[in-house]
């Protein structure tokens, strides 16, 4: 599927922050039919057992994947989880590439839900889930703090499509 445009990563935080040194890295994308797909790979410092990632990490990335699926088309918004339910199907070993991939399931003026995916390179579903999401202001969710200057890392690549 055809990548129509990159988002933008932030500074500290452990999924996509590029300056959180035990962080994961994501790089995220707006995909043309609306979704976000996600590229990313799990190290060893994100380890629950021996070869494996750390099951609250890939809640994490389904929470993350959710909370970017508001910037495929409202990137001037943010918002924070209400609720997230994720299925592990499959272990998740690390230092392995991975892709996320997150769609819209409801959308709302103030709310909104979306289902989305961890899989394998070859498109093997490892993690799934659906997380809720409400829409507020930036300085309900972090006051004092300009989310603007904390989301403004963005990291030139040739990525132009992703299949899923």
């Amino acid at each position: 599927m055809k990548v129509v445009s990159k988002q933008y990563n932030s500074h500290m935080c452990m999924i996509c922050g590029m300056l959180n040194d035990a962080g994961v890295r994501g790089q995220f994308y707006n995909m043309e039919d609306g979704s976000v797909g996600g590229l990313f790979t799990y190290r060893d410092v994100h380890q629950s057992y021996p070869g494996r990632v750390h099951g609250g990490l890939l809640a994490s990335m389904i929470d993350e994947l959710a909370g970017r699926v508001l910037w495929t088309d409202r990137p001037e918004l943010i918002a924070v989880t209400m609720d997230i339910n994720v299925k592990y199907r499959k272990p998740v070993p690390y230092d392995v590439p991975l892709k996320g991939r997150g769609v819209y399931v409801e959308k709302l003026s103030r709310a909104y839900s979306a289902k989305c995916q961890i899989m394998s390179m070859d498109g093997e579903v490892l993690v799934d889930g659906v997380a809720k999401y409400l829409i507020l202001p930036a300085d309900k969710i972090s006051p004092g703090s300009t989310m603007e200057k904390e989301l403004d890392i963005y990291v030139p690549d040739e990525i132009k499509e992703i299949d899923f």
